[in-house]
Protein backbone atom coordinates (compact mmCIF):
# COMPACT_ATOMS: atom_id res chain seq x y z
CA UNK A 1 0.00 0.00 0.00
CA UNK A 2 1.77 3.26 -1.39
CA UNK A 3 1.77 6.00 1.54
CA UNK A 4 0.02 9.40 0.30
CA UNK A 5 2.16 12.31 0.59
CA UNK A 6 -0.61 13.92 2.79
CA UNK A 7 -0.31 11.29 5.16
CA UNK A 8 3.44 12.16 5.95
CA UNK A 9 3.32 15.44 5.82
CA UNK A 10 0.09 15.21 8.43
CA UNK A 11 2.33 13.25 10.73
CA UNK A 12 5.33 16.09 10.79
CA UNK A 13 2.67 18.44 12.11
CA UNK A 14 1.01 16.80 15.05
CA UNK A 15 2.78 15.70 18.32
CA UNK A 16 4.33 12.55 18.75
CA UNK A 17 2.48 12.17 21.99
CA UNK A 18 -0.77 12.40 20.50
CA UNK A 19 0.18 9.60 17.72
CA UNK A 20 1.29 7.47 20.53
CA UNK A 21 -2.68 7.65 22.52
CA UNK A 22 -3.99 7.54 19.00
CA UNK A 23 -2.23 4.19 18.20
CA UNK A 24 -3.19 3.08 21.07
CA UNK A 25 -6.85 3.58 20.50
CA UNK A 26 -7.42 2.85 16.89
CA UNK A 27 -5.87 -0.64 16.86
CA UNK A 28 -5.97 -1.61 20.79
CA UNK A 29 -1.89 -1.94 21.13
CA UNK A 30 1.16 -0.19 22.12
CA UNK A 31 2.96 2.05 19.53
CA UNK A 32 5.21 3.26 21.31
CA UNK A 33 8.73 2.46 21.86
CA UNK A 34 11.01 1.63 24.83
CA UNK A 35 12.07 4.72 26.41
CA UNK A 36 15.84 4.11 26.01
CA UNK A 37 15.65 4.33 22.13
CA UNK A 38 15.89 8.45 21.55
CA UNK A 39 17.89 10.80 19.68
CA UNK A 40 21.53 10.45 20.02
CA UNK A 41 22.86 12.74 17.04
CA UNK A 42 20.46 15.62 16.73
CA UNK A 43 16.98 16.77 17.86
CA UNK A 44 15.24 16.61 14.56
CA UNK A 45 11.76 15.30 13.97
CA UNK A 46 11.51 11.61 12.12
CA UNK A 47 8.36 11.11 9.68
CA UNK A 48 8.67 8.35 6.90
CA UNK A 49 8.32 4.60 5.82
CA UNK A 50 10.08 2.27 7.96
CA UNK A 51 13.00 -0.12 5.71
CA UNK A 52 13.80 -2.64 8.47
CA UNK A 53 16.91 -4.83 8.58
CA UNK A 54 17.32 -7.84 10.84
CA UNK A 55 20.57 -8.88 12.92
CA UNK A 56 21.76 -11.29 15.31
CA UNK A 57 24.60 -12.82 17.35
CA UNK A 58 27.23 -14.55 15.81
CA UNK A 59 31.25 -15.04 16.01
CA UNK A 60 31.84 -14.27 12.60
CA UNK A 61 33.76 -11.60 11.26
CA UNK A 62 31.39 -9.96 8.17
CA UNK A 63 29.55 -7.47 7.04
CA UNK A 64 26.21 -5.69 8.06
CA UNK A 65 25.14 -6.44 4.27
CA UNK A 66 21.74 -6.28 4.15
CA UNK A 67 21.98 -2.84 5.87
CA UNK A 68 24.15 -1.69 3.59
CA UNK A 69 22.44 -3.10 0.49
CA UNK A 70 19.00 -1.80 1.70
CA UNK A 71 20.40 1.85 2.29
CA UNK A 72 21.21 1.79 -1.57
CA UNK A 73 18.14 0.22 -2.41
CA UNK A 74 15.36 0.94 0.13
CA UNK A 75 13.11 3.98 -1.60
CA UNK A 76 13.97 7.33 -0.87
CA UNK A 77 12.91 9.02 2.35
CA UNK A 78 12.76 5.84 3.87
CA UNK A 79 13.63 5.05 7.81
CA UNK A 80 15.97 2.28 8.58
CA UNK A 81 15.36 0.55 11.71
CA UNK A 82 17.29 -1.90 12.83
CA UNK A 83 16.57 -4.62 15.29
CA UNK A 84 19.07 -6.86 17.29
CA UNK A 85 17.31 -9.84 19.09
CA UNK A 86 16.56 -8.51 22.60
CA UNK A 87 18.32 -5.11 22.05
CA UNK A 88 21.78 -4.38 22.27
CA UNK A 89 23.42 -0.99 23.90
CA UNK A 90 27.09 -2.14 24.00
CA UNK A 91 27.26 -2.77 19.98
CA UNK A 92 26.99 -0.08 17.32
CA UNK A 93 25.22 -1.29 14.50
CA UNK A 94 24.99 2.21 12.95
CA UNK A 95 28.09 4.99 12.13
CA UNK A 96 29.49 7.40 10.51
CA UNK A 97 29.56 5.45 6.69
CA UNK A 98 26.02 3.98 6.78
CA UNK A 99 25.16 7.77 7.54
CA UNK A 100 26.92 8.52 4.41
CA UNK A 101 25.26 6.46 2.34
CA UNK A 102 21.57 7.47 4.17
CA UNK A 103 21.98 10.74 3.32
CA UNK A 104 23.08 10.09 -0.41
CA UNK A 105 20.30 8.18 -1.09
CA UNK A 106 17.98 10.90 0.93
CA UNK A 107 16.94 8.67 3.58
CA UNK A 108 15.34 10.74 6.80
CA UNK A 109 16.46 9.14 9.76
CA UNK A 110 17.68 5.63 11.25
CA UNK A 111 15.94 3.83 14.46
CA UNK A 112 18.23 1.26 15.86
CA UNK A 113 17.77 -1.21 18.83
CA UNK A 114 21.63 -0.93 19.23
CA UNK A 115 23.72 2.01 19.51
CA UNK A 116 25.17 4.53 17.35
CA UNK A 117 28.94 5.30 16.89
CA UNK A 118 31.18 8.24 15.09
CA UNK A 119 28.93 10.74 16.39
CA UNK A 120 31.21 13.80 16.00
CA UNK A 121 31.23 12.79 12.24
CA UNK A 122 27.71 12.53 11.96
CA UNK A 123 26.84 15.82 14.14
CA UNK A 124 29.79 17.69 12.02
CA UNK A 125 29.23 16.35 8.18
CA UNK A 126 25.88 15.35 8.29
CA UNK A 127 23.29 16.04 10.83
CA UNK A 128 21.12 13.22 10.57
CA UNK A 129 18.70 11.74 12.53
CA UNK A 130 19.83 8.85 14.40
CA UNK A 131 17.97 7.42 17.56
CA UNK A 132 19.70 4.50 19.49
CA UNK A 133 19.34 2.98 22.59
CA UNK A 134 22.88 4.31 23.24
CA UNK A 135 26.23 5.70 21.98
CA UNK A 136 29.23 2.72 21.77
CA UNK A 137 32.29 2.32 19.60
CA UNK A 138 32.24 -1.20 19.44
CA UNK A 139 31.63 -2.54 15.67
CA UNK A 140 29.14 -5.19 15.43
CA UNK A 141 32.18 -7.20 13.62
CA UNK A 142 32.33 -10.78 15.57
CA UNK A 143 29.26 -10.17 17.49
CA UNK A 144 26.42 -9.81 15.17
CA UNK A 145 25.52 -10.08 11.46
CA UNK A 146 22.63 -9.41 9.51
CA UNK A 147 20.08 -12.60 7.95
CA UNK A 148 17.34 -10.47 6.34
CA UNK A 149 16.04 -6.96 4.98
CA UNK A 150 12.26 -5.93 4.53
CA UNK A 151 11.14 -8.32 6.90
CA UNK A 152 8.87 -7.59 10.01
CA UNK A 153 11.25 -6.88 12.76
CA UNK A 154 10.48 -5.90 16.84
CA UNK A 155 12.17 -2.83 17.67
CA UNK A 156 11.97 -1.27 21.56
CA UNK A 157 8.84 -4.05 21.61
CA UNK A 158 7.20 -2.98 19.24
CA UNK A 159 6.48 -5.04 15.55
CA UNK A 160 7.66 -3.28 12.94
CA UNK A 161 6.50 -3.89 9.27
CA UNK A 162 8.33 -3.01 6.12
CA UNK A 163 6.38 0.32 4.96
CA UNK A 164 4.90 1.27 8.63
CA UNK A 165 5.27 5.13 9.42
CA UNK A 166 7.68 6.24 11.88
CA UNK A 167 7.03 9.00 14.25
CA UNK A 168 9.77 10.74 16.11
CA UNK A 169 10.89 13.49 17.99
CA UNK A 170 12.48 14.12 21.44
CA UNK A 171 9.03 12.35 23.56
CA UNK A 172 10.33 9.28 21.83
CA UNK A 173 9.36 6.93 18.72
CA UNK A 174 6.33 5.98 17.48
CA UNK A 175 4.74 3.16 14.74
CA UNK A 176 1.69 3.55 12.92
CA UNK A 177 0.84 0.65 11.43
CA UNK A 178 0.04 1.80 7.55
CA UNK A 179 -3.28 -0.06 7.67
CA UNK A 180 -4.51 2.28 10.34
CA UNK A 181 -2.22 5.35 9.07
CA UNK A 182 -5.36 7.57 7.72
CA UNK A 183 -7.66 6.77 11.41
CA UNK A 184 -4.62 7.70 13.21
CA UNK A 185 -3.61 10.94 11.90
CA UNK A 186 -7.41 11.62 12.00
CA UNK A 187 -7.02 10.98 15.61
CA UNK A 188 -4.01 12.94 16.19
CA UNK A 189 -5.13 15.80 14.74
CA UNK A 190 -8.36 15.71 16.79
CA UNK A 191 -6.13 15.16 19.99
CA UNK A 192 -3.61 17.76 19.23
CA UNK A 193 -7.06 20.56 18.72
CA UNK A 194 -8.79 19.32 21.98
CA UNK A 195 -5.77 19.71 23.95
CA UNK A 196 -4.88 23.31 22.61
CA UNK A 197 -8.93 24.37 23.48
CA UNK A 198 -7.96 22.77 27.02
CA UNK A 199 -4.98 24.15 27.58
CA UNK A 200 -6.20 27.67 26.74
CA UNK A 201 -9.51 27.11 28.87
CA UNK A 202 -7.07 26.13 31.71
CA UNK A 203 -5.13 29.34 31.36
CA UNK A 204 -8.15 31.60 30.65
CA UNK A 205 -10.10 29.92 34.33
CA UNK A 206 -7.10 29.79 36.00
CA UNK A 207 -7.64 26.00 36.86
CA UNK A 208 -6.65 23.02 35.80
CA UNK A 209 -9.65 21.09 36.97
CA UNK A 210 -11.64 23.55 35.26
CA UNK A 211 -9.99 21.78 31.67
CA UNK A 212 -10.36 18.53 33.39
CA UNK A 213 -13.68 19.09 33.79
CA UNK A 214 -14.34 20.14 29.76
CA UNK A 215 -12.35 18.18 28.30
CA UNK A 216 -12.11 14.82 31.02
CA UNK A 217 -8.57 14.49 29.24
CA UNK A 218 -4.59 14.56 31.39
Amino acid sequence: MPIMKDILEGFALVAVASVADAVDKVTGQRGYMDATIKPRTVDKRVVGPAATVLETATSEFVPPQHALDLIDEAPRGSVIVISIDGGESDVAVWGGLMTAGAVANDHVGAILDGAVRDLPEIRRDYGFPVYARDVSPGTTLGRFRTVASQVPVKVGGVVVHPGDIIVADVDGVVVVPLAHAAEVLAMSKEIDDRELEQAKLIIAERSLRAGLAKYGRI
